[in-house]
């Protein structure tokens, strides 16, 4: 799909009203200069602090075969192909609302306080998997869900998709509701409502209603899927139902839930899951482990039942499902002992986001976690953002979820982790430092072979960091080399 036609210059123009200079085609969209590759049509956004009509000559050098300009910029041939339009961002949600719009393509909506991206990508390979779908299912790359990556990937979706599946996200009250007027979902699932982003909401429950915006865009034969085990799942069947809705289906535990957990077998690195589908039973394995998976993807096979979709091809393909870089991706890192005896560890690679719920939900994942011979079970947390002044009770609470998880060692970061830290038992504690860059030395030469180790914290802590450290140590291209020295340890800079 990647090399299919997107847009020509002529259907550009229209979407965006602008005026097109040259005749040409493009395979792909771009706003990243440094990533534009041959074929892209490149859009030079304003941002706070950059300007990308300064780039437009590196996108033509990286191959891209136009550029949306409000103006063109230094460097730039004067019969380079290009869009001059009024305003750039205003052109990237109107090539979004095109493509939208020409396609037969039946598009899910998915948010909620977590688990949005791998519901996101769950949803893919199930809908991948149908007859229909194979090579024409369409999917966010990433998690592009805010006000420039929806329409972005909105304009990048091919015209023959048959299916599509975006992400929306918000950190504030009103951002959903224009996303979803753009993506125009046919099928809307909401995760999931926690205390995430608190910080700018007076209460969990304004952010049930924000997450609920998500049905702005949907028409009466739509059909919203939502979390019947959650508390404010009466809250979302209500803005459902005033946004005029027609279909209203749950999944959870619940007896009365439209896709029901009977019961599921949670291992270390998958889960067994027996349920019920709309009054079919049916049982399927994920190779994503924790509970949460099981839950998201109760909804992932509604989703597609509501698409008249198979759900038993749907459930066999998310057998293959992997956590993703920074949500939740394993990795085993050859390291040696004090010995010089080679082992390895398990690295869990949740670094990308952290919220109380989702901490919690690494934390049950790391706690079924098989060790090896004299292992531990690490966590190296970092602070939880956004929430405002309940940040420090929502640390210490963690405290429960480290001490239920059986957790050895704990290494932290931060000001608002530093408050749990001291919450610890003395034995418990690991290490602290007031920033990622500092903490990284110290759990990189606390590993040993055996361990399990999780990495979790918000965007903002920048605990990749502690993740590249960790990987650094790896030892396996040395011992292919047959030097068989340990990789020495390298800070990674701040930046």
């Amino acid at each position: 799909m990647t090399s299919a036609l997107l847009w020509t210059a002529i259907d550009a123009a229209a979407a965006t009203d602008g005026m097109s200079i040259g005749d040409w085609a493009a395979t792909g969209v771009s706003i990243d200069s440094r990533t534009t590759r041959p074929g892209d049509l490149f859009v030079a956004l304003r941002g706070p602090t950059f300007d990308g009509h300064d780039y437009v000559a590196d996108a033509f050098a990286n191959g891209a075969t136009a550029a949306v300009v409000h103006r063109a910029g230094r460097g730039v041939n004067p019969d380079a192909p290009l869009l001059i339009v009024d305003d750039t961002m205003d052109a990237l949600a109107d090539l979004g609302t095109y493509a939208r719009l020409r396609t037969a393509a039946r598009v899910v909506g998915v948010t909620g306080s977590v688990g949005k991206t791998g519901t996101k990508e769950a949803l893919r390979l199930a809908l991948e998997a149908q007859a229909d779908g194979a090579g024409r299912t369409f999917a966010t790359t990433g998690n592009l869900n805010n006000h420039w990556g929806v329409p972005l990937s909105l304009a990048r979706m091919p015209a023959d998709s048959r299916y599509g599946v975006f992400e929306l996200g918000m950190n504030h009250a009103g951002e959903i509701a224009p996303l979803s007027r753009l993506v125009k979902p046919d099928v809307s699932i909401i995760t999931t409502v926690e205390a995430v982003h608190i910080e700018n909401f007076d209460s969990v429950e304004g952010i049930a209603d924000a997450k609920a915006e998500i049905f702005a865009g949907m028409g009466p034969g739509g059909v919203a899927v939502l979390n019947r085990d959650n508390p404010h799942f009466p809250r979302l069947v209500a803005h459902a139902r005033t946004q005029g809705i027609g279909r209203i289906w749950s999944f959870g535990e619940h007896a009365d839930a439209d896709a029901r957990l009977v019961d599921c077998s949670l291992h270390a690195t998958a889960s067994a899951v027996n349920a019920v589908i709309r009054g079919e039973p049916i049982q399927y394995s994920l190779s994503a482990p924790g509970r949460h998976w099981v839950m998201n993807s109760l909804a992932v096979l509604l989703a597609v039942r509501a698409l008249g979709g198979d759900p038993t091809v749907a459930a066999r393909a998310l057998s293959r499902i992997q956590p993703m870089r920074g949500r939740g991706q394993r990795t085993r890192i050859r390291i040696r002992d004090e010995a010089g005896t080679a082992g390895g560890f398990l690295l869990i690679d949740e670094s990308y986001n952290a919220s109380p719920v989702s901490v919690g939900a690494a934390l049950k994942v790391l706690a079924r976690t098989d060790l090896g011979d004299d292992g531990r079970r690490i966590a190296v947390l970092g602070d939880m953002l956004e929430l405002g002044d309940h940040a420090a009770a929502l640390h210490v609470g963690l405290k429960k979820d480290l001490v239920a998880a059986e957790v050895d060692q704990v290494f932290a970061c931060g000001p608002m982790m530093a408050k749990l830290y001291d919450a610890l038992p003395p034995g418990m504690r690991g290490g602290y430092a007031p920033d990622a860059a500092s903490l990284a030395p110290m759990a990189a030469a606390a590993v040993r072979p055996g361990d399990a180790v999780v990495v979790k914290g918000s965007l903002g802590s920048r605990m990749a960091l502690v993740v590249d450290a960790l990987q650094a140590l790896d030892i396996r291209e040395e011992e292919e080399a047959g030097r068989g020295t340990a990789h020495p340890f390298k800070l990674v800079s701040g930046g």
